[in-house]
């Protein structure tokens, strides 16, 4: 090979050479692009969140203040009707008690579940004292079976009739609360509601379980 030939094949062999930083700047510039693209991604998606968060949390805050009040009046109601057993309960008591002289447990797990009703100053309190009442009246009825003269009585049969009214419409506002209940503690287990909850203090409300004698209409057979 000649001198010139040599000379052409070096400079071929340089010019190649010199070529390939400039695929491998393209080839660094893709994947610098690529990995800026998946990063300006994650940040839109950052920004979005942090831009619908607090909008989000808005919406989830004006519904528990929503769902709080509805439970609240609801709550109310079942008061009334917890009073209005309670309100009963000493005439009915003293009815009984000019038959059944001889059954001083009954009536004093009447008048203890009676005070701890008027007492109680939170939803979990009148709820255990409530169904402490429930128990309680079961007991009684159980004892007026015994009494044939005291079924007949006019004024007991009157109690009666207003007291199996009065457990139905407990019935049915207990049910219309925990329904209520149970919209707004599933509501607050909700992302992001959970989050507007945690940080507001909304609290989880209870549950108004009713006992088993509570599954019955007080009744009194009075057949016998």
């Amino acid at each position: 090979m000649t001198a010139a030939e040599n000379k052409i094949s070096h400079e071929s062999t340089k010019s190649r050479n010199n070529k390939k930083p400039k695929f491998g700047f393209v080839f660094s510039w893709l994947t610098e692009g690529d990995a800026m693209t998946t990063i300006s991604r994650r940040t839109m998606l950052w920004l979005c969140l942090a831009f619908l968060t607090p909008w989000l949390s808005g919406c989830s805050y004006n519904r528990f203040v929503s769902q709080e009040e509805a439970i609240k009046q609801q709550w109310a109601q079942v008061e009334n009707q917890l009073q209005r057993r309670n309100d009963l309960i000493p005439n009915l008591v003293e009815t009984v008690k000019g038959y059944a002289t001889h059954e001083e447990s009954v009536f004093k797990e009447i008048a203890d579940s009676r005070s701890k009703l008027l007492a109680a100053k939170s939803p979990e309190e009148t709820i255990e004292a409530a169904n402490q009442q429930t128990a309680a009246l079961g007991r009684l009825l159980a004892v007026v079976e015994n009494y044939p003269n005291l079924k007949a009585n006019e004024q007991f049969n009157r109690l009666m009739d207003e007291l199996a009214g009065t457990e139905n419409r407990i019935a049915v506002e207990r049910m219309r609360y925990n329904q209520k209940v149970q919209e707004y503690n599933t509501s607050r287990r909700q992302f992001p509601a959970n989050l507007t909850a945690k940080v507001f203090g909304f609290k989880e409300y209870p549950y108004f379980q009713a006992p088993p004698e509570a599954k019955q209409v007080p009744k009194v057979n009075f057949k016998s």
